[in-house]
């Protein structure tokens, strides 16, 4: 099933890095009854991920906060522990972005945006884009063309969407 606009997500185990270790975050718990924002990147510490992506959102955060927006997240098909270090480094942790693993692509591929690149290492991996999700409820979905672009779902043009 590839999402679209008024599709609900389906239910989701990602993980995220607290003091106690990788705790499994329900996506379903943690999306109902809130206005989230959800963006994925196709691997932490790659090229326009890292320099453009996520820069675009800790940019943004503040006005989306004003709009509203209970929750930023970042979703990669990576593990914890590297998505956690990612958010350190690129001040989104700082900034208030919440960092998910998603690390056998489970998601990712329920929801119909994977893609694989073998010649750059990139298996089962998320494709770019960002969606307004409503109580589990998708309701704006920006989806990149090519994985190497940040525009349509870049931080500033969800923030247009909202």
């Amino acid at each position: 099933m590839t999402i679209s606009e008024g599709s609900p997500l389906p239910g989701a185990r990602l993980l995220h890095v607290t003091e106690k270790g990788p705790e499994a975050v329900d996506l379903a718990e943690r999306l109902a009854g809130r206005k989230v924002v959800i963006f994925a990147v196709p691997g932490a510490f790659t090229g326009v991920c890292t320099t453009a992506h996520v820069p675009s959102f800790v940019r943004t955060k503040a006005k989306f906060d004003a709009k509203g927006v209970d929750e930023i997240i970042c979703i990669s098909v990576n593990d914890p522990f590297v998505m956690s270090a990612w958010g350190e480094a690129t001040g989104a942790t700082e900034a208030g972005i919440t960092m998910l693993a998603d690390p056998e692509s489970a998601f990712t591929t329920a929801i119909g945006m994977d893609f694989t690149a073998a010649p750059a290492g990139l298996i089962k991996r998320s494709m770019r884009y960002a969606m307004l999700v409503e109580d589990g409820v998708v309701k704006v979905l920006h989806k990149e063309a090519s994985p190497g672009q940040c525009e349509v779902s870049a931080g500033e043009a969800m923030l247009e969407a909202v």
